[in-house]
């Protein structure tokens, strides 16, 4: 499979998992925009169905898996957000599923797996080594392995975000999205570029954990290390092989970085003003709006709140501290 991701992969990636995902909304938040004196949008990715985009790439790659092996299963690594989306895709899709997690994962951010009727198999002393176990159970028993974010297929699934945000907010001038391993901002960057090439992309990372940031810097792939952050699914270090890096380097306009407090306080805002609760990568992004709202000023912008899961405990401090 070709690894290029184009308008095209999207477009097909959308109509596959229609009906499976949400089509979430683009809140214009009124505070926001008087705030900074721009029109501020929010995409809504934390009321997507497991609580954040990644069911749409889970979606996309499981659905576009052959009968046979979708019957065989499939098999991923994650802690959160990555292994949700995987066990509701393949729970809609009738696939049987096994996720891979460190030993000291939280039992609270695998409710939602068990839930949905995945094996959880708790293998390794950190996701390195976890992510490494689960791609050799899958080569052992024959079973497709769904990464979080490093193959065409979930890059094309994330990239329907976009899609939907031309659609809904067709004049926007600048999008702000979370950056880990790039899979989302590299999804929604292809969908805008493609469609209109003067909208700016700006890529948000925590100062505690920004590897694209300093390679997109750099201009080669870093290898850094990560200190904790309120961000965690945006935390670590990205592959070597990585085909997002390449589309970042092409696509990304600018990239911004911003401190745990800052974080804190976007996820307090977010709770206070309108009521919802997000994780710390939705706090990562607006956080960056507000570093660069002098050049957003009389602008129209969105900022891609990516999703909902976060312990309750880790929430509830954040917001305190805000």
């Amino acid at each position: 499979m070709s690894d290029s991701i184009n308008i095209a992969s999207i477009e097909a990636a959308a109509s596959r998992i229609n009906g499976l995902i949400k089509r979430t909304e683009a809140l214009l938040s009124p505070s926001l925009s008087k705030e900074l004196e721009a029109r501020v949008y929010l995409k809504l990715e934390n009321t997507q169905h497991t609580g954040s985009f990644k069911l749409r790439g889970a979606s996309n790659m499981v659905l576009g898996l052959t009968a046979q092996e979708r019957q065989r299963g499939v098999v991923t690594a994650s802690t959160g957000n990555h292994g949700s989306g995987v066990s509701f895709a393949s729970k809609m899709a009738e696939c049987p599923a096994t996720v891979f997690v460190p030993k000291t994962a939280n039992e609270e951010k695998l409710k939602l797996v068990r839930e949905n009727g995945a094996t959880v198999l708790r293998s390794g002393d950190d996701c390195v080594e976890t992510e490494f176990n689960a791609r050799a159970y899958a080569a052992e028993h024959r079973l497709s392995y769904i990464p979080p974010y490093n193959h065409r297929e979930i890059i094309a699934g994330q990239g329907t975000v976009g899609l939907e945000l031309l659609e809904q907010i067709p004049t926007v001038d600048k999008v702000f999205v979370a950056v880990g391993g790039g899979g989302l901002i590299s999804g929604i960057a292809t969908a805008l570029k493609a469609r209109r090439n003067d909208i700016e992309v700006i890529a948000c990372s925590p100062e505690n954990s920004c590897v694209m940031h300093h390679s997109l810097q750099a201009g080669t792939l870093l290898d850094l290390p990560s200190e904790p952050t309120l961000s965690d699914s945006t935390a670590g270090g990205i592959e070597p092989d990585s085909i997002t890096f390449p589309i970042c380097q092409a696509l990304v306009d600018d990239s911004v970085t911003v401190s745990e407090s800052e974080i804190a306080e976007a996820m307090g805002y977010i709770y206070r003003v309108h009521g919802m609760v997000v994780e710390g990568a939705a706090g990562v992004a607006l956080a960056g709006l507000r570093r660069m709202a002098t050049e957003c000023a009389g602008q129209t912008v969105c900022v891609v709140l990516c999703g909902s899961n976060v312990p309750k405990a880790i929430f509830e401090s954040a917001v305190s501290r805000d």
